[in-house]
């Protein structure tokens, strides 16, 4: 492999999950040599799939089980964007497995859910959706004032300047810039607790409210755009369906990658890297190329982060801290003898101790039949991600998450989902019906308390100055995981392959390789915003507070802005986006 009569220069990615396999994917496009190194014997990290060993009987595959369920909202850019340049097949892409979900639910324990649209309403029945939610709304405790507030927060956020939000809003809670305390406790637990357990496994008085307010708006703005579902899953395992082709394609490009080999150390030498020491099935070894990628967990960056890589970059310090801004998010699989009619799209469950939110696999994976798993009784899979272990249970145990076993697991949260969804003379979930569950394996129970080997990053407020860039001042040492200062600005999937492109479009101009950066995208923000955003940017600038009333002539501004916004939907295609291609909205 060479560049411009030149051997290709070398990179060296620790780790292969998503951050690492996006670096993969664009520097063997570029014309690098690549060589990546995974611990784990399957590919891709967090967002993998495993089967459940042992569970396969008379010829079938073991059932399927998740670290947790997959979604791509429509904010996701980048990631879907790599999913479209991978062969799946008969001329189809990863991005081809992605399907649409119809519908979204608020489960709530002994009261009849709130079923929302998950796309801007295509037909009377959406509509019709739309204003039941809002009387419905009305049963959930919320009064009239809570509502305002909270809905004067999120406009507040909608209408902030950039500088505002990142530096402000970064460094406050999401509970003190809700006001959380001065309102009902319907507040408290609905909308200050509730929405951000779920969303980004945290509790509301460590999270950024920028990072919890982003989240939020981003959905709001996509549902309210015409187009594609905001709630999008793959159709398939993820293994099969995604990371499994990815890594066909990748070898196929030449990329060394290699499985069940973990990085052990990091050396340098002269202000850089001189080498890494892994070690695999036939022991350790000392690997050296031109360049790095750390495409490594926050918590797994910290111990091989070294004195003398701080000293050569001093951002690299705030790694320390991070690494323990670390929280548990992780999947229980429930394997049932009949399909479960809930909803067609991600159910939250609002008031559930363990901040419980879950999907119902069997009808989105259209092309499996799952009497071909497992002995062969499985119909359905109720796939649930439980986000908080640190709350006690309520129902058969008073224990954290944390500190009951593996049974004792599977047993709170099967009882939490039963109160939320068997409501009003309803049986939706029937102990009958259960055949077996999944907990995943990287939670672990021990005499000292459980153990989960790959917790989840959270944002917390104020933490931005500690994340580093993708380009650290060693000269040939990257970043590519989800702690590095991003767009998207939240630990995921998107998070990961924005972080590992910004590390790639580094390596093009630290190594003088003539190639195309990789694309990075801004987060959406509809453009008939702009006039109040360019009032809020002047105030900032001046220190003065967000303004709920700017002048005259700015609002007469957003209403022009908002007119001819409604003007291009209606005049737009309503065509579907060509093949292959990922989603056309523009951030």
């Amino acid at each position: 492999m060479t560049t411009a009569g030149r051997p290709a220069q070398t990179v060296i990615v620790l780790g292969g999950g998503i951050g690492g396999m996006s670096a993969a994917h664009e520097l063997v496009e570029r014309g690098f040599a690549v060589r990546v190194f995974e611990r784990r014997r399957l590919a891709g990290g967090k967002a993998r799939s495993v089967d459940v060993h042992g569970t396969g009987t008379d010829g079938r595959r073991d059932l399927p089980g998740e670290h947790g369920f997959r979604f791509f909202p429509r904010f996701y850019r980048h990631v879907t964007d790599t999913m479209a340049r991978i062969p799946v097949g008969g001329g189809r892409t990863a991005f081809d497995n992605l399907v649409e979900a119809s519908r979204d639910e608020i489960a709530r324990a002994g009261r009849v859910p709130i079923v929302m649209p998950a796309w801007f309403p295509r037909h009377a029945r959406d509509i019709e959706l739309l204003l039941h939610d809002e009387r419905e709304i009305a049963t959930l405790g919320l009064s009239p004032e809570d509502l305002q507030a909270f809905s004067v927060r999120i406009w507040q956020l909608m209408s902030s300047c950039h500088d505002r939000a990142s530096q402000e809003y970064e460094r406050t809670s999401w509970f003190a810039y809700l006001g959380a305390e001065s309102h009902s406790e319907a507040f408290r637990q609905i909308l200050a607790r509730g929405l951000t357990r779920t969303l980004v496994a945290a509790t509301p008085k460590e999270a950024s409210a920028e990072v919890g307010g982003t989240v939020l708006t981003e959905l709001v703005y996509a549902t309210g755009r015409p187009g594609r579902s905001d709630d999008r899953l793959l159709n398939g395992p993820t293994n099969d369906v995604w990371l499994t082709p990815w890594l066909t394609y990748l070898r196929s490009r030449g990329v060394d990658y290699r499985l069940d080999t973990e990085v052990t150390a990091i050396h340098m030498h002269a202000g850089r890297i001189a080498g890494v020491t892994v070690k695999g099935p036939a022991g350790e070894e000392r690997i050296s190329g031109d360049y790095y990628v750390s495409a490594l967990p926050v918590e797994r960056m910290n111990p091989l982060l070294t004195e003398q890589m701080v000293h050569a970059d001093p951002t690299l310090h705030g790694i320390r801290t991070l690494a323990a801004d670390v929280a548990w998010m992780t999947g229980i699989q429930f394997y049932m003898s009949e399909r479960i009619p809930i909803i067609q799209g991600h159910v939250t469950y609002i008031d559930t101790a363990w901040a419980l939110t879950s999907i119902s696999q069997a009808q989105f994976w259209s092309g499996y039949d799952l009497s071909t798993f497992g002995d062969g009784t499985v119909r359905d899979i109720l796939s649930v991600d439980i986000s908080d272990w640190n709350a006690p249970g309520t129902l058969t145990t008073t224990k954290c998450a944390d500190e009951c076993t593996r049974d004792e697991i599977e047993a709170e949260v099967w009882a939490q989902l039963k109160a939320s969804l068997n409501v009003d003379g309803h049986e939706v979930l029937r102990d009958g019906h259960k055949r077996s569950w999944y907990l995943d394996r990287d939670i672990s129970v021990t005499t000292g308390g459980d153990h989960d080997a790959e917790p989840l990053l959270v944002n917390k407020a104020g933490r931005w100055v500690m994340r580093p860039a993708a380009h650290t001042a060693i000269p040939n040492f990257f970043l590519a995981s989800d702690y590095v200062r991003t767009n998207t600005n939240l630990a995921t999937m998107e998070a990961a392959n924005e972080a590992a492109r910004r590390a790639v479009n580094g390596i093009i101009d630290a190594s003088g390789v003539d190639a195309p950066y990789c694309r990075i995208w801004p987060l959406y923000q509809p453009w008939m915003l702009a006039p109040l955003r360019w009032h809020d940017a002047r105030r900032y600038a001046q220190g003065l507070a967000w303004d709920p009333r700017p002048p005259l002539v700015i609002r007469i501004l957003h209403t022009i802005a908002t007119f001819l916004g409604s003007i291009g939907h209606r005049s737009r295609p309503s065509s579907p986006a060509p093949r292959s291609q990922p989603p056309a909205s523009a951030g």
